[in-house]
């Protein structure tokens, strides 16, 4: 269905991942609009950047703030049945919770439904007024098809303490994935830069020339066909997991978009790529001890496992 004018402009903020790539390859990712879409908009100049239109060959900068005169899309069927994320902890500097598959950290273009951010603000829980304005007291994000633990900060403190953290890698991030065939050897590290694909601008691969990036993992159990493995992020690049293993020819079960089998993902039932953040682990802004926080595999999940060893 055609999208009419009218009402409010739609505020995009490029993310920093999104720098360098091409304007029109970035807005169709976030906002789920067509590249012919997208060029369209442009063409009619109704996409801005300070009250001056944009050619779509323009590249993305990190932090630019862009107007779309059309709305760009309802929300996706289904989101507003989208389950609560649970609170593993609270206090009045942090506040960690199990974020649901399928739930989005904050807004973006295309999706109104619910989000981590509207979920804690129905609940009561204030957070931070630090950061971009659609993602305040956002510290670090989960794709959407991402499940499990994340920290959000409530506090001014908290907000910047955990920003230092992560950038200085001093968060322990460990995930659960299951990947398709059985990684040899089975307990290693994969240490291979990651960058934007060079053909596709809402991917990633390793590059020569991306960010560094290392991944350590550990086999936990091995299935047919598939194995279960730890991971150990030592830096925290878009998709990382998910390139990481794509590259080692051992794509994440259910990932479509870097290569997994989708034939078998629909004999488990599963419509997400399989990946669960664990634990997270930092020290606390406020008495500086270490906080541990872990979180149980979703039901769907568990269930793939039980269909492939059913003992």
């Amino acid at each position: 269905m055609d999208l009419a004018r009218g009402g409010e402009p739609t505020r995009v903020v490029i993310p920093d991942d999104y720098s360098g790539a091409r304007l029109d390859g970035v807005l169709a990712e976030l906002t789920g609009l067509s590249r012919s879409r997208i060029h369209e908009l442009i063409a009619e100049g109704a996409i801005t950047r300070s009250g001056s239109p944009l050619k779509k060959s323009v590249a993305a900068q990190a932090g630019w703030q862009l107007d779309i005169s059309y709305p760009v899309a309802p929300p996706p069927r289904g989101a507003s049945e989208s389950p609560d994320p649970v609170v593993l902890h609270l206090d009045d500097d942090v506040v960690v919770i199990d974020k649901p598959p399928e739930l989005a950290v904050h807004a973006a273009p295309g999706w109104d439904g619910p989000t981590v951010l509207s979920s804690l603000h129905k609940a009561g829980i204030t957070l931070s007024e630090r950061g971009p304005e659609d993602r305040r007291g956002v510290v670090h994000r989960l794709d959407v098809g991402t499940s499990g633990v994340m920290v959000l900060a409530r506090s001014d403190r908290a907000y910047e303490a955990l920003k230092d953290a992560f950038r200085d890698r001093q968060v322990e991030k460990i995930y659960h994935a299951l990947v398709q065939g059985y990684p040899a050897p089975s307990s290693g590290t994969i240490d291979a830069p990651v960058g934007r694909h060079p053909t596709s601008s809402w991917r990633f691969a390793v590059v020569r020339d991306g960010k560094d990036a290392v991944t350590h993992y550990d086999t936990l159990e091995v299935f047919p066909g598939a194995t279960l493995v730890e991971v150990h992020l030592e830096t925290g690049r878009t998709h990382q997991i998910r390139v990481h293993f794509q590259a080692e020819r051992h794509p994440l079960v259910g990932d479509s978009l870097y290569g997994a089998d989708p034939s078998f993902a629909q004999r488990l039932g599963l419509t997400r790529q399989w990946l669960h953040a664990k634990v997270l682990s930092f020290v606390h802004p406020a008495d500086h001890e270490r906080l541990r926080i872990e979180s149980d595999y979703p039901a769907e999940l568990e269930h793939t496992l039980q269909l492939l060893d059913p003992q």
